[in-house]
């Protein structure tokens, strides 16, 4: 090595900034994973989506297409939490084709609740998909990077509670800072093989699911999800972060690696960017929280089933 810095190669402007990247997006079904895959396949990569889901997936995958190729569209259905699950479908993808390019750890669970009333399963519901599953892929992807003797970029999605922590979230607030420190550790440990890692830190964007489960409803307080905790006055974009995204994956910035990005309109910086004011809650607000997170998780089940008669006809 000469130590010379190498030219750049692609335009990070141009609409063809990703062509013949391939891409593997955990959590590729919805929310920020959809939007994501959509930006990166618009661009010019080919996309893969993992998800447990398959119907939702197909469906995802449907919408996008039209951004882009649709032969350069992919889905798995593949439980990140399974690391031989995991290693067998890197293996699919390896073998079926060319080798990913980049990967984005983008699968997560999370929820809001007193820390106290948390049982064992509803911690690994959340831990063992943040942090096992954004482990097992990274590491299978990038034994096979460095058996290959290729370069490769892993982003991830974070939030700004890795500096801070946050209470009411505590098995998410965990995880992520282990994820974090997976991203500063292998960067250094891997940088010489040509592997990158980063990631960002999304502020409060309404997305499904997600947004059920951690937006505390119609109350006083002013929890991550409330937009006046927010500088910027209102909630960020999906295409946002899509675009940061596509910057750190793509080599207009091969010398950016460890890092950790906010995107949160300067919530971090102005107050709270946790759930902490939460703690003026009553018991019969977190009853509320509860129910209404139980019939959004009963509303997507029955989305769900409903889908799946629809493919049976």
């Amino acid at each position: 090595m000469t130590g010379e810095p190498e030219p750049l190669r692609r335009d990070p402007y141009s609409p063809t900034m990703l062509e013949g990247d391939r891409i593997l997006v955990t959590g590729g079904g919805s929310g920020l994973g959809k939007a994501i895959a959509g930006a990166l396949l618009a661009h010019g990569a080919e996309v893969v989506l993992w998800g447990r889901r398959r119907n939702v997936l197909e469906a995802a995958a449907s919408e996008i297409a039209m951004l882009g190729d649709p032969s350069h569209v992919m889905v798995d259905s593949v439980d990140v939490r399974d690391s031989e699950a995991v290693d067998a479908a890197v293996d699919r993808i390896f073998d079926g084709g060319r080798p990913l390019t980049g990967v984005v750890n983008g699968a997560a669970a999370n929820f809001i609740a007193p820390t106290e009333s948390l049982s064992a399963r509803a911690f690994a519901a959340v831990t063992s998909t943040v942090i096992n599953g954004s482990f097992h892929v990274t590491h299978a992807v990038g034994r096979r990077w460095i058996k290959g003797q290729l370069p490769g970029s892993v982003l991830s999605l974070l939030t700004t509670w890795v500096e801070t922590g946050s209470a009411y979230v505590v098995p998410s607030a965990m995880s992520k800072a282990a994820v974090n420190a997976m991203t500063m550790s292998l960067a250094v440990e891997w940088a010489h093989y040509g592997i990158r890692l980063n990631a960002v830190a999304p502020g409060p964007i309404p997305t499904d699911f997600a947004w059920d489960v951690l937006d505390p409803g119609d109350t006083s307080v002013i929890g991550a999800t409330d937009v006046r905790g927010i500088p910027a006055g209102r909630f960020g974009r999906p295409d946002e972060v899509a675009n940061l995204v596509m910057f750190l994956l793509s080599d207009a910035c091969d010398y950016l690696t460890g890092e950790t990005i906010a995107m949160d309109g300067g919530q971090r910086l102005a107050g709270p960017s946790t759930f902490s004011d939460l703690t003026h809650l009553t018991q019969e607000d977190w009853a509320a929280i509860r129910a209404r997170g139980k019939a959004a998780a009963a509303a997507t089940k029955a989305e769900q089933h409903a889908a799946e008669r629809t493919e049976l006809r």
